[in-house]
C-alpha cells in the first residue's frame, strides 16, 4: 500500500449523489421536505445568565423552545393531519356501511 505525500496530499472530488432511476419523486420528495422544514435548525442553545442578585437563572430555555417548536412546525402539522385522517376515514367509512339508507 503507497501512502503518496503525507505532508502535501491531494484530495479528489467528494461523493456524488447516486444517480436515480426515478428523479421525478425525487424532485417532489425534496420539494415537500423544503415545504415542511424551510428553516436551519437553531443552534443558540440553553445558556445561564447571572441575576443582579448573583444568582444564576435559566434564560433562553422558553426561547429556545419556540424556536425549535418553530422549526419543527411544518412536522407537526403534517403528523396532526395523519392523525386526523387515522381517526376520520375509518369513522366516515363505518358510517357509509351502517348509514346506507
Amino acid at each position: 500500500m503507497e501512502l503518496g505525500n503525507i505532508s502535501k496530499p491531494t484530495y479528489g472530488p467528494g461523493p456524488e449523489a447516486p444517480g436515480s432511476s426515478t428523479p421525478g419523486l425525487v424532485t417532489m420528495a425534496h420539494g415537500f421536505l423544503r415545504l415542511v422544514q424551510p428553516n436551519a435548525l437553531p443552534t443558540g442553545g440553553v445558556r445561564r445568565a447571572e441575576e443582579p442578585s448573583g444568582t444564576p437563572v435559566l434564560c433562553c430555555l422558553s426561547f429556545f423552545l419556540c424556536q425549535l417548536l418553530l422549526y419543527e412546525l411544518g412536522f407537526l402539522v403534517c403528523a396532526a393531519i395523519g392523525v386526523l385522517f387515522i381517526i376520520l376515514v375509518p369513522l366516515v367509512g363505518f358510517c357509509f356501511c351502517c348509514c346506507r339508507c
